[in-house]
């Protein structure tokens, strides 16, 4: 269809787009995004009216153009077109705002940072981080700087991560995290420092955690590692044994940068031995691999941080491939409940503010961060939900990406030459649900992910003399789903996790 597309003009374009039926548009407009042709653009350009269309598709239209593998420096101007000025609902300006971030960061990754409309999208984010007043917003534009990645704003993230509220630090630290090894420097890791020890006010658990990680997964010097290690002495039992497993898992992950310094650290008995690693909380974080090859590791990842009280505070599943020193976030889902100590009744941590009651989550594939999606906010809207709940998981994103997109002419020393195209498509449904019970004390998670991949090969020689052509076709399904329940009416904690992958077709 993408092929059809390329060769179309602007009047056949936007003339399929408006005669097509409700269902069928979706699939119109994602596929028009992957053309990227002028014509392709400028009729989406006529047809998406944000003031009207479906939030559906216009969410549609906006994914499509965060996950394009190369996108054009036109694709990102038609967003910026569409954002700019309008009164928008808050679900489309956040999903734009976050798509805004991904096509920045991508045409930078293409050398195309110096063009004028990669300088306009960075612009329009540090513009609105300057002048958000509601946390809400700013935490949307830190998650847009995420996706961007781009280093000239690390000092930006690092202010909001030393000096925000609570979900202001959470969401610059999310930011800096997904910044590869390199970026990581010496500031940045005085900064983590001084959030993990809390050398200048107390920090939520969930921000300390992720200075710590920051510190352990970026070349660490052995002088942090120690300092984490003896830090979790005084911690209380559950975040002390969540940075213990931490720690422990690097020493198995062959492709984790710190191994050989934890290796040598833990051959110290006065760090490892049992008054270290005898915590007995329920927390956990497990990583381990699903396929091993010589150019790449797929990795499984599973971290649980529960309350004194065994109430879950964040959950978060990754499924992460590893090739040649980098790294590549597949899926990445994030459960987090927080306000909870209050509603069980239990003490916060000294200097610590209580957080409002909230439950959310929020997603990062392909690198690219969506955006969050809360499910209850308050305990009025918590009572709400228990008593109107549907039942029905929430969509997190489901559509069709275009992945790969390569096309390359290859002399040969006859004199001929070979045309190589390939393209790769991804189909895409993932769902996410959370139950809880307050009355049976559970609390239950789902998160399915379903998937097909189709990949078009083609290799065209064409010369005067002979033509040959060879094609290959592959197309590949698979759904994964995993569930945790959990149940706190009696100690210890009982849980329950389950991986369920159904069979692989591969054509």
């Amino acid at each position: 269809f993408i092929q059809m597309l390329r060769g179309a003009k602007k009047r056949d374009v936007l003339q399929l787009l408006k005669g097509a039926p409700k269902e069928t548009r979706p699939f119109l407009v994602e596929a028009a995004v992957a053309t990227q042709s002028v014509a392709s653009l400028a009729a989406l350009s006529d047809f998406l009216d944000f003031s009207k269309e479906p939030k559906s598709l216009l969410e549609k239209f906006l994914y499509a153009a965060a996950f394009s593998p190369r996108p054009s420096g036109e694709l990102l101007h038609l967003v910026l077109d569409k954002l700019d000025g309008k009164q928008l609902a808050p679900e489309i300006w956040e999903t734009g705002i976050v798509a805004v971030g991904s096509l920045v960061g991508k045409l930078c990754q293409q050398k195309l940072c110096g063009l004028q409309v990669v300088e306009r999208g960075v612009d329009t984010i540090l513009r609105g981080l300057r002048g958000a007043e509601e946390e809400a917003k700013v935490v949307i534009y830190l998650l847009s700087l995420g996706n961007a990645m781009l280093p000239e704003t690390i000092p930006t993230l690092l202010e909001h991560a030393e000096d925000g509220p609570m979900a202001v630090t959470a969401a610059a630290t999310s930011a800096l995290q997904r910044f590869p090894a390199p970026h990581i420097s010496s500031k940045v890791k005085q900064v983590m420092r001084r959030i993990f020890h809390q050398n200048r006010k107390s920090y939520d658990k969930t921000c300390r955690l992720a200075a710590a990680e920051i510190l352990l997964d970026n070349h660490p010097l052995p002088m942090d590692v120690i300092n984490i290690l003896l830090a979790t002495s005084e911690m209380e039992a559950e975040m002390a044994t969540f940075l213990l497993l931490k720690v422990q898992n690097s020493l198995r992950g062959h492709h984790h940068l710190a191994k050989k310094i934890m290796k040598d650290i833990m051959g110290d008995p006065r760090i490892n031995n049992y008054n270290f690693f005898s915590k007995v909380g329920t927390s956990s974080s497990f990583s381990g691999p699903l396929t091993v090859t010589q150019d790449l590791t797929s990795t499984f990842g599973l971290d649980l941080l529960f309350l004194e009280g065994g109430f879950l505070r964040k959950s978060v599943s990754d499924f992460s491939l590893f090739s040649h020193g980098q790294r590549l976030r597949a899926a990445q889902v994030t459960f987090e409940a927080q306000g909870m100590e209050s509603l069980m009744g239990e003490n916060l941590s000294e200097g610590e503010e209580e957080p409002e009651l909230m439950a959310g989550m929020s997603a990062t594939f392909f690198d690219v961060q969506l955006r969050p999606i809360i499910f209850f906010q308050g305990y009025t809207d918590l009572m709400a939900k228990v008593l109107l709940s549907s039942g029905e998981p929430t969509s997190v994103v489901r559509g069709n990406l275009l992945l790969m997109d390569h096309h390359q002419v290859i002399p040969l020393q006859s004199g001929f030459q070979v045309t190589v195209k390939l393209q790769g498509g991804l189909g895409l449904d993932i769902s996410a649900d959370m139950d809880m019970s307050i009355w049976e004390q559970e609390l239950k998670t789902s998160v399915t992910a379903r998937g097909s991949l189709a990949m078009d090969f083609q290799a065209e020689l064409d010369s005067p003399l002979l033509q040959a052509t060879l094609r290959s076709q592959t197309e590949v399904e698979t759904s994964i789903h995993f569930d945790t329940n959990l149940r706190f009416s009696s100690s210890p904690v009982l849980m329950c996790l389950q991986l369920r992958e159904e069979q692989v077709p591969y054509r």
